[in-house]
């Protein structure tokens, strides 16, 4: 059987590469680099995309990565504008939004990582808190600009997550915005010692995982493998 297929949702930005300096379609190479290690192929997509193209790109794939990346809209949840939030970006918000509506209807594994949880959340009518600092009392799930940080983290014994982590209680983080109201059948299974929402499982789904820290920097623990383990079953259905 060949190796799964799995979306993988990437950022619109301006970017250099020799002589140009043009909008691309981006993404960091850890993530593509932490699927490629778990035995599964990485198949990038541009955003801008709509709801049509996420239900034909999810027919082909076996798996969904929803990467980290800028703030979404709180238009999206029905929320005022914090001057903190960043500027809208409409063409990651409505293809993410859609591809992870489109992903848990059929459902495939997805595997939502820092904005990806914020989208799954927001993608069962949750709500996000928009500027952390203000609600903790403290910077240090994103501490200096650029650079990816690391705090502890406690999970809930019993859970996929927990058992996934085998024991790791120190994560990646990189971030200002988190969870506030959990969106319909999530379940929050970890969390940082200030009470943020660090992970959450779909309660009596399939393997629908999101975590706010970067495991694809650290790569502690068997989430890419156990996520890609699960793609593979889907997989060897099809």
């Amino acid at each position: 059987m060949s190796a799964p297929r799995i979306a993988v949702s990437t950022y619109g930005e301006v970017a250099n590469w020799g002589v140009w300096r043009e909008e691309a379609a981006v993404l960091h190479a850890s993530y593509v680099c932490a699927v490629r290690a778990a035995g599964a192929v990485p198949l990038l997509l541009p955003p801008g995309g709509d709801e049509g193209e996420a239900a034909s790109v999810l027919e082909i794939v076996d798996g969904l990565l929803l990467t980290g990346g800028a703030d979404i809209d709180p238009q999206c949840y029905d929320a005022p504008r914090h001057p903190k939030t960043g500027p809208p970006r409409p063409d990651r918000d409505v293809f993410e939004l859609a591809l992870a509506r489109r992903a848990l209807v059929l459902g495939r594994p997805i595997l939502a990582i820092c904005r990806g949880l914020q989208v799954l959340n927001v993608a069962l009518g949750g709500t996000l808190t928009q500027h952390l600092p203000e609600v903790v009392g403290h910077d240090e799930h994103c501490a200096v600009a650029g650079v990816v940080g690391n705090h502890p983290v406690h999970f809930r014994s019993g859970s996929r997550v927990a058992e996934m982590m085998g024991g790791h209680t120190e994560v990646s983080a990189y971030h200002h915005q988190a969870v506030d109201r959990l969106g319909d059948g999530l379940m929050a299974v970890g969390w940082a010692d200030d009470g943020v929402v660090e992970a959450v499982e779909l309660e009596g789904g399939g393997w629908v995982i999101g975590v706010q820290w970067h495991p694809e920097v650290d790569r502690r623990g068997t989430l890419f493998s156990s996520f890609v383990k699960a793609c593979s079953d889907v997989r060897s259905v099809a």
